[in-house]
């Protein structure tokens, strides 16, 4: 039976969407923490992203004041608790920029393995994590098989597998135990040839590219005024590194050492054995130059470790450096110093009026500024696109909350 529009059997439909806020989190598992970010959607499409964040809140940095610089060690652990050996180098760095003290030759090369086993363990995670919020399991096996090498290492240095109070002002807690590097040696050379897998798994799958390409791009010019800092500036193309460009209290750590910042330098990247060349479909700045930038520092700091080993071993005998006393006085004055962790520049800054305890004790979170483009680079992606552009800026919330 025909009918016309003046039949009252015939109904209109209003097909408008209408804005609608939808809270992702605080509990989410694409939200690397206790995190909640209030999304504004018109149907699919984000309109904005507002992060919320204090919910893992501790008072870190009010305990800071009221503590000796050596017992405030295991709370900078607790800080970015996937990357703990570099909280506790860094915190230690500051103390001992504002003694004027350096580590014996020995205690720097300690730390520098130290520091870029925990680096590789950190992207470890990101890069499985990552896998995980996109929808691939896989990837996340694979990553902890090989981190869980890496804390077999940190638990006969120091005993513990998370938080591990190891590296502190003065030097560390204990010199590596006798065998420690070979074993380590032995670790790495199995770890290097299965590189490759991790590229097939994630890297160049095709679904992983199209998850993440052109996808919450963030040019150079806008990372550097948000001050985002690590990987997440570096895959905007920014050529920029503490370990190379940092104070020299800091670069003296690293001096003696070939080692290349990964960045994309004339339309490429160093090149890395292993490693696919980005897709076509890749645009500078986007989610999948993050994760590559974390991906080829890994074998730069596998060079970084094979090095460091061989200097530490030239130096057997000597002092490695020994923790400074519990209840000595801080010199009068204030410091401040940032050393490049994985997740970009972590700063510490102390104020000193002549007691053990600092007046003031404060910590500068690469996550907090890292997180804080995600209102820009999170502009008109889909609801799908959230925990892909989240993934990729690898946040810590302990680091973040403090």
């Amino acid at each position: 039976m025909q009918t016309s529009v003046e039949d009252p059997r015939v109904l209109e439909f209003d097909v408008r969407t209408d804005e609608m806020l939808v809270n992702m989190g605080p509990q989410h598992p694409s939200t690397h923490g206790v995190l909640r970010l209030v999304l504004r959607t018109d149907g699919e499409v984000v309109s904005e992203v507002t992060p919320h964040i204090g919910y893992l809140h501790r008072c870190a940095e009010k305990i800071g004041e009221n503590l000796a610089v050596r017992q405030w060690i295991p709370y900078t652990d607790r800080m970015d608790y996937l990357a703990a050996m570099n909280m506790n180098l860094g915190w230690s760095l500051a103390v001992e920029k504002l003694h004027g003290y350096a580590p014996p030759e020995r205690g720097r090369h300690l730390r520098v393995i130290i520091a870029e086993l925990g680096r590789i363990a950190s992207h470890l995670v990101g890069m499985g994590a990552y896998g995980l919020d996109l929808g691939s399991f896989s990837p996340f096996l694979y990553a902890f098989r090989e981190r869980e090498k890496i804390l077999d290492l940190f638990e006969q240095a120091c005993g513990a597998r998370l938080t591990y109070s190891y590296l502190t002002p003065g030097g560390a807690t204990a010199d590596l135990p006798a065998g420690w590097t070979t074993r380590c040696l032995k670790m790495l050379d199995e770890f290097e040839p299965i590189l490759p897998e991790y590229h097939t798994l994630l890297t160049s799958n095709a679904i992983f590219v199209k998850r993440t390409c052109k996808v919450g791009v963030l040019t150079a010019d806008r990372a550097i005024s948000y001050g985002v800092s690590g990987p997440v500036l570096r895959g905007s193309g920014v050529d920029f590194d503490l370990r190379r460009d940092g104070e020299p209290c800091y670069t003296q750590m690293y001096a003696g050492y070939d080692f290349q910042v990964i960045v994309e330098r004339a339309g490429s990247y160093p090149a890395t054995t292993g490693a696919p060349p980005p897709p076509p479909e890749a645009v500078l700045g986007d989610s999948w130059h993050r994760f590559y930038v974390r991906m080829l520092e890994v074998v730069q700091s596998i060079s970084l470790v094979r090095q460091a080993i061989a200097l530490y071993e030239a130096e057997e005998g000597l002092d490695h450096g020994q923790p400074f006393k519990l209840g000595a006085k801080l010199p009068v004055g204030e410091t401040y110093l940032e050393t490049e962790a994985p997740r970009g520049q972590m700063g510490f800054y102390l104020v000193s009026l002549g007691q053990p305890n600092p007046w003031r004790a404060r910590a500068r979170s690469s996550s907090f500024c890292n997180l804080s483009v995600i209102g820009e680079i999170g502009r008109g992606c889909l609801i799908a696109d959230i925990p892909a552009i989240v993934g990729s800026l690898d946040i810590v919330m302990g680091e973040i909350d403090r």
